[in-house]
């Protein structure tokens, strides 16, 4: 009997509480996948590419995991204690029957065990699948989907998760317990006390609201404006502002929402009821519906930039570029030149049979400008300098301006190597006079800047080298010199190579560029085969830098961008629905007699269910509102401080956070309508009023 109890009660709990079920299967699954981080396809190829990187990254995840893990301790213990609540009465009459507190006890601690190993078991089972179908997508995103895929369990993942989980429910149950225990029989047989009436002057609500707008404002303007990553103590204002200025927003969003009672729709049925139900919650709660809006505020943050930082270094590291079609991406090797001659290289390639392993072989020299009395500063562009001070004043221009006081002494490149450069790229070479130089500059630098040095170059600008007078023509080139994207040229000149050889004075450095010979994919999968060249030029002892480990590079930030901000927003987006679908069902047990009194006037069941469901649309719609309004600067201002003018075509991606936070949004209705179906079923415990007399 006690145990088909359990079961039974176990059931029951699972139904009227699916909202917080499904919240705790998410939690394992997110648990599980960054847990399991270590065994996907994509961080063991990183292993090897970049091992000191991913080894910060993982000894980074304990850390994100016990963190979230607090956080979620405190979410169990908050809906926890609305569930026993809701059953104080059925605890009561157990009491009163008889049952013994240890009896109940123990009752309680096999339902929460029972209820945990359920999730545990949807849950574990679900996040293995989910992680390997993200491990191949993963995979497949990046340009190893050829790869061959082995199924992997993680049993650390499994533990841990387990573990984790467990501790935290059984923590939070034992406090909850003794809340129960320390209660009388007549306290828990008696209905919740209703609330007391919420009364706070308008005009305070109204001065809140105007300060917390204005506190908003000046946080994003800080932030999008940069300001707010100068250093520690500005960005902590930043936070501190937008902290006061959220919870100000919310407190004062009573207001708002009073003046919308005598406002349109007032001959809808329960139209009065149902706004001044919002604005006591809304009143009472506005500390956590702030804080609930600042966590959905933070998932989509996380989400918008995660995703589209994730995107823009993935675009530059597809691995399929080997064949040359990639874009941006034309050399698959770069050998140094520091201890041997490139003609030496070229021997020992022929030596040890790797000539055959490449299609391109070809030198790329660069060079300082050398001058006979050992002046520094030993090119002047002034014209340019004069031109870039006349257009109209922007970010971009001061930039350039900022970055060209200092090109004094400019790399001169050759421009035969280019020219090759270009061929490979199917660009149109350059053509240069004895006199013309043209302006590389790296993919790195800000757009706008290229753009505008563009318009300058069209006039064939004057520029001195060395005294000696030269134009500067064209566009300006920014194809990747060698493999190594971490080496770049903010500035530099391609002259034609009589010129190289005379301002350099033979004194500069050469470096190996290669293609590989698409003939050797076709014998075996491309990862293997270019772990097999690495493999060949490591035994021959020859120093290079490959695409392949560029690419580790930046997969490397598309992972930890991609894999710990969705992390975070799954947390985030859990904790900050949950809490504000409790919240709202909490308070409306506790307005219970409410609802009576409207059913003994005539309300019906459709008219209350109709009226719930515009309180929780309002409920959940304003922390959604301000989140989603503020995330559109929030995103900006995260482009801005942490990755400045790397970002090129800031629009498109902004775009793509904007498709994300929409997808997010779709999240909540799922959360909305959970939400509705639990307060719906709690009005038709209401509907019987005869039953009473």
């Amino acid at each position: 009997m006690f145990f088909k109890l359990i079961t039974r009660n176990s059931r029951r709990s699972r139904k009227e509480n699916g909202l917080f079920f499904a919240s705790l299967l998410v939690s394992i699954i997110a648990f599980y996948i960054i847990l399991a981080l270590p065994r996907q396809d994509v961080m063991v190829f990183l292993t090897k590419m970049e091992s000191d990187a991913v080894d910060r990254l993982l000894r980074m995840i304990p850390l994100f995991f016990g963190l979230t893990l607090l956080i979620l301790f405190f979410l169990i213990y908050y809906a926890g204690r609305f569930q026993l609540e809701r059953r104080r009465h059925e605890f009561g009459v157990y009491l009163m029957m008889g049952m013994r507190r240890q009896k109940l006890f123990a009752l309680l601690l096999a339902e929460d065990f029972r209820g945990s190993l359920l999730a545990l078991g949807i849950g574990l089972p679900s996040a293995v699948l989910l992680s390997e179908l993200i491990s191949l997508a993963t995979a497949r995103a990046v340009g190893m989907g050829i790869v061959g895929h082995h199924f992997t369990l993680s049993p650390d993942a499994v533990l841990w998760t387990v573990l984790g989980f467990l501790a935290i429910k059984l923590g939070a149950f034992l406090l909850l317990s003794g809340r129960i225990a320390g209660q009388d029989l007549g306290s828990l047989l008696s209905d919740a006390p209703e609330e007391s009436k919420y009364q706070r002057s308008t005009i305070l609500h109204v001065i809140s609201f105007i300060a917390g707008f204005f506190c908003l404002a000046a946080a994003y303007s800080m932030a999008i404006g940069g300001l707010s990553w100068l250093d520690t103590k500005k960005m902590g204002m930043t936070l501190l502002l937008g902290f006061a200025g959220t919870t100000l927003l919310f407190f004062g969003l009573g207001a708002a929402v009073g003046f919308l009672i005598n406002g349109t729709g007032r001959n809808r049925q329960l139209h009065t009821f149902n706004f001044r139900q919002i604005q006591e919650n809304v009143s009472r709660r506005s500390g956590s519906l702030a804080v609930s809006s600042l966590l959905i505020l933070a998932a989509l943050c996380c989400f918008g930039a995660g995703v589209s930082v994730a995107g823009y270094f993935n675009g530059n590291i597809s691995i399929f570029g080997f064949f040359g079609n990639s874009g941006s991406h034309v050399l698959d090797y770069t050998i140094t030149t520091y201890q041997i001659s490139a003609e030496e290289i070229r021997e020992l390639l022929e030596k040890e049979k790797l000539d055959s392993f490449f299609s391109e072989l070809f030198e790329m020299n660069l060079g300082f400008i050398r001058t006979a009395d050992g002046r520094q500063e030993a090119f002047q562009m002034d014209s340019v300098m004069s031109a870039l001070e006349q257009l109209e004043e922007s970010r971009d221009r001061d930039v350039l301006l900022n970055n060209l006081q200092y090109a004094y002494d400019p790399y001169l490149i050759s421009l035969s190597g280019y020219n090759h450069l270009l061929s490979l790229a199917g660009l149109p070479a350059l053509e240069l006079s004895e006199t013309e130089a043209a302006v590389y500059m790296d993919q790195d630098s800000s757009a706008g800047g290229r753009q505008k040095l563009n318009e300058i170059l069209a006039d064939r600008p004057e520029v001195f080298i060395d005294q000696d007078l030269f134009y500067l023509t064209g566009t300006v080139q920014t194809l990747n010199l060698i493999t190594d994207r971490a080496i770049a040229l903010s500035f530099a000149l391609i002259v034609p190579d009589t010129v190289f050889e005379n301002y350099t004075q033979g004194n500069y450095s050469t470096y190996l560029n290669a293609v590989l010979d698409p003939e050797i994919f076709r014998s075996q999968s491309l990862m293997n085969a270019i772990m097999d060249v690495n493999e060949r030029l490591d035994e021959a002892g020859i120093y290079y830098e490959s695409y392949l480990q560029n690419m580790g590079r930046n997969l490397f930030y598309s992972v930890a961008a991609g894999y710990l901000t969705l992390y975070l927003t799954v947390i985030f987006m859990i904790i900050a629905n949950t809490v504000i679908g409790v919240q709202f069902l909490m308070s409306q047990q506790k307005s219970g007699r409410r609802y009576k009194t409207l059913v003994r006037l005539g309300a019906t069941y459709e008219i209350l269910c109709r009226s719930v469901k515009r309180q929780i649309h309002w409920y959940f719609g304003l922390p959604i509102a301000v989140a989603v309004i503020s995330s559109f600067f929030g995103v900006r201002a995260v482009f801005t401080g942490l990755l400045g003018l790397r970002i090129e075509g800031g629009r498109e991606l902004m775009g793509v956070s904007a498709a994300m936070i929409f997808l997010l949004i779709v999240v909540e209705s799922v959360y909305i309508a959970a939400v509705r179906r639990s307060a719906s079923r709690y009005l038709l415990t209401l509907m019987t009023p005869e039953r009473e007399e």
